[in-house]
């Protein structure tokens, strides 16, 4: 079962550097650049994980940028979030699953992201009240015996 989040008076946002790179989700911005730093430092917290891309919902290419698509480096693995109880979103990776689908690479490795250790990379405190409040509202949705398995948002 999933837990609620509780605000923190003292949530210091991580806000970008030069540089970084970026994951804005409307309001919801992480900074992936130190999100990954973070994971490399402590990788017996992020164990990697096989995932088959026909888990991952195919929104098409036509968004992204071809070069990014040529240059993206598929052995890096993808980050996936939990931005629902049980549910999962691609925080980064886009361009490393466009190019392993259009090489026929059916598996790439990933980085399982729970709730809350993703939240520490919000890059405003704005962004944080808000997510505590969005999350909040899922877990009252999902209810108490949900019994979520993990899944890709579709």
């Amino acid at each position: 079962m999933s837990s609620k989040l509780k605000l923190d008076a003292k949530f210091e946002p991580c806000p970008p550097e030069a540089g970084d790179e970026l994951f804005p989700n409307g309001i919801f911005e992480f900074n992936i650049s130190r999100l990954v730093a973070f994971i490399h430092t402590h990788p017996e917290r992020f164990p990697l994980e096989l995932l088959e891309l026909t888990d991952i919902p195919n929104y098409g290419d036509a968004a992204l940028d071809e070069a990014a698509i040529g240059s993206a480096d598929s052995s890096r693995p993808i980050l996936l979030a939990e931005i629902a109880p049980g549910r999962y979103n691609v925080i980064d990776g886009h361009h490393r699953i466009a190019k392993a689908r259009r090489e026929g690479i059916s598996t790439l490795t990933c980085h399982r992201l729970r709730c809350p250790e993703h939240v520490p990379f919000l890059t405003s405190a704005t962004a944080y009240e808000k997510y505590v409040e969005y999350w909040n509202t899922k877990v009252d949705a999902a209810g108490p015996d949900s019994g979520v398995a993990p899944r890709l948002a579709r």
